[in-house]
């Protein structure tokens, strides 16, 4: 039976919810085309966690009919109907006030990539680089027209100026109006120094959004990442199609981190031809950039660049689903998992995929969408309700940079002080059981020992993530309730499997990454998904749940996090 009314409490901190970007508030039970397109299946749902359920959300989902779900496309309204239908479906509430569905304001801004012209001189030399050969590049300003002539380049090392690390790849030099390259990752990592930043584990200024923002607050022209496989630990395959087509971004006014006008990336061949021919070895730059003391190197290089792109004002849309608590509806526990993908590729054709150009995003996230139906499904289903309410939360435009739930958490339908916990989902592993789960940014938080007695009970362990380079804690949904204080546990499939081991587990995630992560190939596969270990995992994430909902515990951050001074600022009288 599907619920109508909220309890009074609720009720009033969704009044209080600032709602002043949000479309005006829809009925609840809008029959739309879609929805009831969406609603209509012959499938017969259970209510405990089950494969068969699983895989049917996963099929719908990453269907080609849905169209890769790209934000703002025909297949954003198919997934989002999708999963309100689901939401209405299982028995939840509207999560943000009477609506399903928080809008979130997006720029789209696509460039012209057959126009765009990026030159560098050498010495009165010029060498193009063509988009998508050689390099990608955009703007998140918002103009139609970027052009910069004759930008000197200089090479800032890492491109990281932190203090509490007493590094500063931007000492004595003022890059207002150049074009500043620099490489990926830490300088720890390449260095193989456990001692400088993390050492192989990748910090935030590991990220390329960090640099891109450190470049903008420098007064750069542009910057340019140099792409290196092991450093970004993904292919310059996954960077061209991550860049081609509409991109997305948070208007200035909802996001004011500075934006540099043009930025992007290059090839490792197309940078080391650079510097070579501008008399520098690349080699020689990056093995100095690995060294305290550094300083930036000016290029006796320019660059100029014309980039015309179109911007459009769209909106796109978070779902938002809620089973209200019994006893304390106003603290909440928060499923996560973004709904969104990379979308269609208009004249793109891959042979991977028998010449498709959809991207489907099976694994990257239709998984996590069904992990949250599911744990939907489970939790209003239970014979005795949560004492706390459960949100669940499926955002939008993660792929964008974290978008959706950067603007939830800007705009918290439950204010981030009731917020207990967040418990992310994002591209579950269909490889089996194993006798492990990952936390990516294991050691972070109290959630863990919640976590550890839950897996004590099933005889598994929890472990890191093995590719701490990649820096997966900062390119997820959670990481943005986590620089907001609250605690976050990022959970993904264990490594170690049942069958085959930690080889078999470490051969299937390269498989996964170098042949189908972001790109059209990442499509269910009914002859080889194996979904028994994903519904273990969902079992356990349910579990954790279930004991945040129930036993009133705040858990907070382990000491030395950097996130804990926000949330102890925030709950003060659960400070110990």
């Amino acid at each position: 039976m599907r619920h109508v009314l909220l309890p009074l409490a609720l009720l009033a901190l969704c009044a209080c919810t600032p709602r002043s970007n949000d479309k005006p508030a829809a009925s609840a039970d809008a029959a739309t085309p879609a929805a009831d397109a969406a609603a209509a299946s012959s499938h017969a749902f259970n209510d405990a966690i089950d494969t068969g359920d699983f895989a049917e959300h996963v099929q719908q989902l990453s269907s080609d009919a849905f169209g890769g779900r790209g934000p703002g496309t025909p297949g954003e309204e198919k997934s989002i109907e999708y999963i309100k239908a689901q939401f209405a479906r299982i028995g939840l509430q509207p999560g943000n006030g009477s609506d399903w569905f928080q809008t979130v304001p997006m720029v789209e801004t696509t460039a012209d990539e057959a126009s765009a012209s990026l030159v560098a001189t050498v010495g009165g030399t010029t060498q193009a680089l063509k988009f998508g050969t050689d390099m990608v590049i955009g703007t998140r300003t918002g103009q139609p027209q970027v052009s910069i002539k004759d930008s000197p380049l200089v090479f800032v090392g890492y491109g990281v100026d932190a203090p509490e690390q007493q590094w500063n790849d931007y000492a004595g030099i003022d890059v207002k109006g150049k074009t500043v390259v620099m490489l990926v990752n830490d300088p720890g990592f390449h260095a193989g120094d456990a001692k400088l930043f993390d050492g192989k584990r990748m910090t935030y200024y590991g990220r390329w959004t960090y640099k891109f923002e450190e470049a903008a607050r420098k007064g750069a022209a542009a910057a340019l990442i140099i792409h290196d496989t092991e450093g970004a630990s993904y292919g310059w395959d996954v960077v061209k199609n991550s860049w081609s087509g509409p991109q997305y971004d948070l208007p200035a006014k909802d996001d004011p981190a500075p934006r540099v006008p043009a930025q992007g990336w290059i090839t490792g061949e197309a940078a080391t031809a650079l510097f070579k021919a501008a008399g520098q070895d690349l080699g020689k730059l990056r093995a100095a950039a690995n060294k305290r003391g550094f300083k930036p190197v000016p290029l006796d290089a320019t660059a100029s660049l014309d980039l015309k792109s179109t911007s459009v004002e769209k909106s796109s849309r978070n779902v938002i689903g809620l089973l209200p608590g019994s006893e304390a509806p106003d603290e909440a526990i928060v499923y996560m998992a973004h709904w969104d993908h990379l979308g269609t590729h208009e004249g793109e054709q891959s042979a991977e995929s028998g010449g498709d150009n959809i991207y489907n995003g099976a694994v990257d996230n239709a998984t996590g969408v069904a992990a949250i139906l599911e744990l939907a499904e489970a939790f209003r289903k239970t014979k005795t309700p949560p004492k706390r309410s459960i949100l669940f939360l499926a955002v939008t435009l993660e792929e964008s940079g974290l978008l959706g739930s950067k603007y939830y958490v800007a705009h918290p339908v439950v204010p981030l002080d009731k917020t207990v916990a967040v418990v992310n989902l994002d591209a579950l592993s269909p490889v089996g059981k194993a006798h492990d789960i990952t936390v990516v940014g294991k050691g972070s938080s109290q959630l863990e020992d919640v976590l550890k007695t839950v897996l004590d009970a099933q005889h598994r362990v929890a472990k890191g993530e093995t590719n701490t380079a990649a820096g997966y804690y900062f390119r997820s949904d959670h990481f943005n309730f986590a620089k907001a204080g609250v605690p976050a546990l990022y959970i993904d499939s264990g490594t170690d499997l049942l069958d085959g081991g930690q080889a078999a587990g470490d051969a299937a995630g390269k498989d996964y990454t170098d042949n189908r992560y972001h790109k059209p190939g990442d499509q269910f596969d009914a002859a080889t998904w194996k979904l028994d270990g994903i519904v273990q995992d969902v079992e356990t994430a349910y579990s954790v749940g279930e004991t945040l909902a129930n036993d009133g515990q705040w858990p907070n951050w382990n000491a030395g996090n950097p996130f804990k001074a926000a949330r102890d600022k925030m709950r003060p009288a659960a400070t110990k």
